[in-house]
């Protein structure tokens, strides 16, 4: 006999020869679903077509088992109960039988639960009676839930009634009582994913936007109107046309991702990993073009989506409310607006007639605290209305001014950010439309660029706000000092602008601003400095993080830059609000203190003049003098300062704080020669940051060491200075922070470790070996070595490449493996990417430092990527 057609219901047999049989069946059905899958197919018609063919097998091996007059009846259940199957979901079954029928039939079930496990079926199962049904589903709604989408497989009328009637609204779950629930549970979803659809693995079912909010709205609507079928609720005024197809569509497309996903991962797999996001896009068939890479695109597609149902989406929960309620009583707020049940909503329903209407209500949004939000009357309103509200190109000068209110006005950085979740400002702003949803495939940039740009300006309003963040050193002082603070937040605006057209991002952006400033009416001033801002907004960032800004020359150049205190403080204000908006661990105790240090160095390096450059005997004389002063308050003598004084590098009053030079100097005392000193102390205001002081005999091998040790106390280095006492000793100074927050050392544990390790042998000393995450396999970046000469006869290392667990202390022995000297080094990482400098000399016959030659050069390059590409093997 030949085998049957793909979907077939198996022929008779033993159990194993059907199981088996079954099994080979359904795999090439799910081989010809992929196939129809990738030529296009509709994916409402894959998943009902998958459900039907498992519905031929579980009813097969359901008459196998039970015979069809027995007091036992088949449903299914949740997702398997709406009639769809994805490649890999769950068979969700439920038996009903009365208890005697359970037990009577247990040997039975059990041979037909075996059955579909054998036959490769991902089965979910439950046997109740319609009492514990009803017991079942009032404790757990999850339960209620799925019985609710009960579908029957082999149950006769009667039965499907007692099942029905048994989750009936006046035994279980009322209709306020579901809708309170299910609300609450999509709340509690959302927050466990942050509150945002804009992750860079984000959860295709559960995540905010995602297939399972929309499933949410049917089961509310099943349960509050009777019916799951969204299109029927335009009939009775809870959805408009528009918004059904809107959600219809939606919903195909994260269905068809879905699709896909679980073909890829070849398991019930709901996370758009990085491991399957480029594979996919190519699969749906995007490709890469201008500068925007394939899987950018459909990620895009993706963000933009589940935004579009978190819209929808609140504008129903709301209308299930006011059903189940009753319609609220307004409360007048002016001739225009009212407040529903604490909802803003246009007055007058032929609103908005005009786009001034539009932003006069986000004007009056602004001015009241108690709102909790657009009612979705008006919410819908205002939808329909976006094609005709104009860009700022195209609007009068009268809606320019209004616009600029809401910046000057009460919350801007609130009515901006309900400007965009609601489409008006992509409407007013095209440029920002097209940023809309848009990601970018790296580790460094953690959401999409538009939820990034309005993190900005959320950092920015907590400048201005009264309560202190602790994580901003200076913010809090200068933002006082901008005398129109409109003007940075359109600077963070469009700071970002201008990604994805594939050229430079702030100068398409600064175009970009200076078109709009020029447009609705700035002063040229004003329009200058938002395009210098737009322009500029990396500078700061750059020369605190790859320059050293204890160099005056480098303040110099930098301030010279800026040209003005009035830049500065903005320019240090978008800089800080930019950093900490591109991922919450990107911000730390280091960076805040570079920007700070370079703000305030450049600051006096403007009070001074630009004509009038600091030299580095001044620094070096006002920095002695100043740390001078600080222990003298501490009661130290003069005679001791000196002495103190003597035995450190003349260089380190150069590039030193005087608060850093006074703490080197204390931990000096009680030195004898030959000992190992470590100090650390907590970073101001960062107790989780440090800073770590070592003074040690100089050896070959000591930097290595150092810094091996602190990776495996779980310290990772952002800055180490390296500088050459007298009498053949070393003043080296590190910045680091935790590399997991949950796990800090104590300082004393820091000292003592370091001290041990390094009066010890060094040659025993080796960094830690660990696994590479699996997120960063997936960003691989080609390694750049660079070299270059620097003033006092050194070679600087310009290291780029991929991010990991160790990679400093491994570089570093190679340093060491290559008989070089580290003076110095600045490490950043942006994501998965690593950007380190290092200061290097080779070592003479005669014991003299020396830049490095090209075949030395030559070698360490060799050296270096022999140690990278076994990280990528």
């Amino acid at each position: 006999m030949s085998p049957p057609h793909a979907g077939e219901a198996p022929a008779a047999g033993s159990d194993a020869e059907w199981a088996a049989t079954a099994r080979e069946a359904l795999g090439r059905h799910a081989e010809a679903l992929a196939e129809r899958f990738d030529a296009a197919v509709d994916v409402d018609r894959l998943v009902a077509e998958r459900a039907r063919v498992v519905d031929r097998h579980v009813t097969e091996a359901w008459q196998r088992c039970i015979a069809d007059d027995g007091p036992l009846a088949l449903f299914a259940v949740g997702g398997y109960g709406r009639g769809e199957l994805f490649p890999h979901s769950d068979i969700d079954l439920l038996v009903l039988a009365e208890p005697d029928a359970q037990r009577q039939h247990e040997d039975a079930l059990a041979r037909f639960f075996s059955l579909l496990w054998d036959a490769g079926l991902p089965l979910g199962h439950a046997v109740r009676s319609a009492s514990q049904c009803t017991e079942a589903a009032g404790a757990d709604i999850t339960v209620m839930t799925a019985i609710l989408e009960s579908r029957p497989l082999a149950a006769p009328l009667p039965v499907r009634q007692a099942l029905e009637a048994a989750i009936a609204p006046s035994l279980v779950w009322p209709a306020r009582a579901f809708f309170q629930a299910k609300r609450q549970e999509l709340r509690e979803r959302h927050a466990r994913h942050g509150d945002t659809s804009d992750n860079l693995e984000p959860n295709l079912k559960d995540g905010p936007g995602g297939l399972r909010d929309v499933q949410t709205l049917h089961w509310m609507a099943l349960r509050i109107i009777g019916t799951s079928d969204l299109e029927s609720l335009i009939a009775v005024g809870q959805l408009g046309a528009d918004e059904v197809a809107s959600l219809e569509r939606e919903r195909r497309f994260l269905s068809r991702l879905r699709f896909g996903l679980h073909l890829l991962a070849r398991k019930h797999e709901e996370r758009l990993r990085f491991d399957y996001q480029k594979i996919l896009a190519e699969r749906l068939g995007y490709t890469d073009s201008d500068g925007v890479l394939a899987v950018e695109k459909m990620m895009q597609g993706f963000y933009r989506s589940a935004s579009l149902v978190q819209r929808i989406g609140e504008r129903l929960l709301q209308r299930f409310e006011e059903q189940i309620e009753g319609e609220p009583v307004a409360e007048p707020i002016d001739a225009d607006f009212e407040l529903r049940r604490g909802y803003l909503a246009a007055r007058d329903e032929q609103w908005p007639e005009s786009p001034d209407d539009v932003l006069a209500l986000f004007s009056t949004w602004a001015s009241r605290s108690d709102v909790r939000g657009l009612h979705s009357q008006t919410a819908r309103a205002l939808a329909e209305a976006l094609s005709a509200f104009p860009d700022y190109a195209s609007a009068p000068p009268a809606l320019h001014a209004r616009f600029m209110q809401l910046l000057r006005g009460p919350q801007p950085v609130a009515t901006l950010t309900r400007m965009a979740r609601l489409g008006v400002l992509g409407r007013w702003i095209p440029a920002f439309a097209r940023v809309s949803g848009r990601m970018q495939f790296d580790l460094f940039h953690v959401y999409t660029v538009d939820q990034h740009t309005l993190a900005v300006l959320k950092n920015l309003a907590s400048f201005a706000s009264e309560e202190h963040d602790e994580r901003f050193t200076l913010a809090h002082e200068v933002w006082p000092r901008l005398r129109k603070p409109e003007l940075l937040l359109l600077a963070g605006l469009f700071h970002d602008i201008g990604k994805g057209r594939g050229g430079d991002h702030s100068e398409l952006g600064g175009d970009d601003a200076r078109l709009f400033c020029d447009t609705i009416g700035l002063n040229p001033a004003e329009g200058s400095l938002v395009e210098w801002l737009v322009r500029k907004h990396l500078l700061m960032s750059t020369t605190a993080q790859k320059q050293d800004i204890t160099d005056p020359e480098v303040i110099h150049r930098f301030a010279t830059q800026v040209a003005d205190r009035d830049r500065l403080d903005h320019l240090y204000l978008l800089t800080c609000a930019d950093i900490a908006g591109t991922s919450p661990k990107l911000w730390n105790a280091w960076k805040d203190r570079l920007m700070a240090d370079l703000y305030t160095a450049t600051r006096l390096a403007l009070r001074r003049g630009l004509e009038h450059p600091l030299a580095a005997t001044e620094r070096a004389s006002e920095n002695r003098e100043a740390a001078r002063a600080m222990l003298a308050a501490f009661g130290t003598e003069d005679d001791e300062i000196e002495a103190l004084f003597a035995r450190m590098p003349d260089i380190g009053f150069q590039r030193g704080r005087p608060d850093h030079l006074a703490w080197q100097a204390v931990s000096l005392r009680g030195v004898r020669p030959g000992d190992v000193r470590v100090r650390v102390r907590p970073v101001a205001a960062h107790a989780s940051a440090m800073e770590v002081f070592v003074h040690s005999p100089d050896r070959d091998g000591l930097f290595d060491a150092i810094v091996a040790t602190l990776d495996r106390l779980g310290l990772a280095i952002q800055q180490a200075r390296v500088h050459d006492g007298p009498d053949g000793t070393i003043f080296d100074s590190f910045e680091v922070i935790p590399a997991d927050s949950r796990h800090i050392p104590a300082g004393q544990d820091v000292e003592q470790k370091l001290e041990s390790t390094l009066s010890g042998t060094l040659e025993d000393v080796r960094p830690p070996r660990r696994t590479q995450p699996r997120h960063l396999r997936h960003f691989r970046i080609a390694p750049q070595i660079g070299f270059d000469d620097t003033r006092g006869g050194r070679t600087q290392l310009s290291l780029v490449c991929t991010d990991r667990p160790g990679l400093l202390a491994d570089v570093t022995r190679t340093l060491r493996t290559q008989s070089l000297r580290v003076h110095d080094a600045r490490i950043a990482t942006f994501g998965a990417r690593a950007e380190d400098l290092f200061q290097v000399t080779a070592v003479d016959a005669d014991g003299n430092d020396q830049p490095l030659d090209e075949t030395r050069r030559q070698a360490l390059r060799d050296a270096l990527l022999a140690c990278l590409e076994g990280d990528a093997r």
